[in-house]
């Protein structure tokens, strides 16, 4: 395969070397295009001894093969590590004032960037409509992680490993048909806190597992994930947009925020159902009189019935499709799937995702099994095997369910 690394002026430019190994090693033939300021980080021979391939001079480098043309109709792959905000920002603006922004605009093959910048140039708004920009014309554009930066800073806008970005681009054209191509799916997952005191909280067994497999599976499956994780026991997916959140009410105000323009949102968050009233300003003491303390709670809002009434009154698009988790057990009364059947109805979710809890079951297991119950057609789907087989069975449905099949 025939590929184009294009490489910003960053500091994060030294990763490229090693994400030109990676791909050389797998046998592409890699052709390497440095914007000028790429260059005075990493220097035209380390290029050159990596791919083996001279690195073009420019626009005007073999004018007779109209080279600046050439490079991008005949390239199956270019993938830009790292994509800086001055590059993309070009790049959306459609310009081509050097060879690798022509190059850009004239492929016709999947093109794959990977931002790496200081925190409050990614979050940028500007930087963010050139993104969405970008994402809109069928680019796919990786989330930078979040981390140490040039000198102490820390956060959200460290260029992803080498591996990662390799993985990533080469799923666009190593990997089968992608049915969520070019929809944002967003998803919850971990459980929330609710804060006692400045010390306590009331929280749930829910380690996030199934969430973050979710997100995987989705964005193997084509998605823009937006991931809103709550406490979790394992690290959050990398290359996709992340918020971190903690408490019922912010899981509310950052779903609602992320869900305007989502074609899927899958609710997998343990969201606690009641919080306390009141929080207490200092460490709550035991008393010498014995009496123990009586916390009042009151109920949380219901995240996913909101979504639901969003989507009925207008708020948000009639064909966004909801999907629902339900962690419920039998009782004497009824059982746990009859116990799903109502909530879906009660709900008005598309997909409810039954898991049956218990000890040792579900919550922090790498095994899981579910049942998925459709609203609109009153079919159950069962799936077992690793939380990555669940999470690719759900990712089918949801994939489904906007197809209409």
């Amino acid at each position: 395969m025939r590929i184009i690394l294009g490489v910003g002026g960053g500091i994060a430019a030294y990763k490229s070397a090693s994400l030109l190994r990676l791909f050389t090693e797998a046998g592409h033939t890699v052709m390497v295009i440095p914007t000028r300021a790429a260059d005075e980080f990493v220097g035209r021979a380390t290029w050159e001894a990596l791919s083996g391939h001279k690195v073009p001079d420019g626009i005007f480098d073999e004018v007779d093969q109209v080279n600046h043309v050439r490079l991008g109709q005949e390239a199956d792959l270019i993938v830009v590590a790292p994509a800086t905000a001055d590059l993309m920002a070009r790049a959306a603006a459609g310009m081509a004032d050097d060879l690798l922004t022509n190059t850009l605009l004239v492929a016709a093959c999947p093109v794959f960037m990977a931002p790496a910048m200081h925190t409050e140039m990614w979050t940028n708004p500007a930087t963010r409509d050139n993104v969405e920009k970008l994402r809109n014309r069928g680019i796919t554009v990786m989330e930078p992680d979040s981390g140490r930066l040039t000198g102490t800073d820390s956060g959200p806008g460290r260029l992803p490993e080498p591996e990662a970005i390799h993985a990533a681009a080469l799923r666009l054209v190593d990997a089968p048909p992608r049915p969520l191509a070019g929809k944002r799916v967003v998803i919850t997952a971990g459980g929330t806190l609710e804060a006692l005191d400045p010390v306590r909280f009331l929280g749930n067994r829910s380690s996030g597992k199934q969430g973050v497999s979710l997100a995987k599976a989705a964005a193997q499956a084509g998605a823009d994930v937006h991931f809103i994780a709550a406490r979790m026991d394992v690290p959050p997916p990398t290359g996709i947009r992340l918020t971190n959140v903690e408490s019922a009410l912010e899981l509310r105000e950052a779903t609602l925020a992320a869900t305007a323009a989502a074609d899927v949102v899958i609710m997998a968050a343990a969201v606690a159902d009641f919080r306390p009233a009141e929080l207490a300003g200092s460490k709550i003491k035991k008393r010498d009189d014995g009496d123990d303390p009586v916390i009042k709670l009151v109920r949380n809002p219901d995240i996913l019935a909101e979504l639901v009434t969003q989507r009925n009154d207008g708020r948000l698009p009639r064909s966004t499709v909801i999907i629902g988790f339900a962690a419920e057990t039998g009782d004497e009364e009824s059982d746990v799937l009859s116990y799903a059947r109502a909530k879906l109805e009660k709900k008005g979710c598309d997909l409810l995702v039954l898991n049956e809890v218990g000890e040792g079951m579900v919550f922090a297991q790498d095994e899981s099994s579910v049942q998925i119950l459709s609203r609109s057609t009153g079919d159950v789907e069962h799936a077992t095997g690793s939380k990555d087989d669940v999470a690719a069975a759900v990712i089918a449905r949801a994939a489904g369910e906007l197809d209409g099949s």
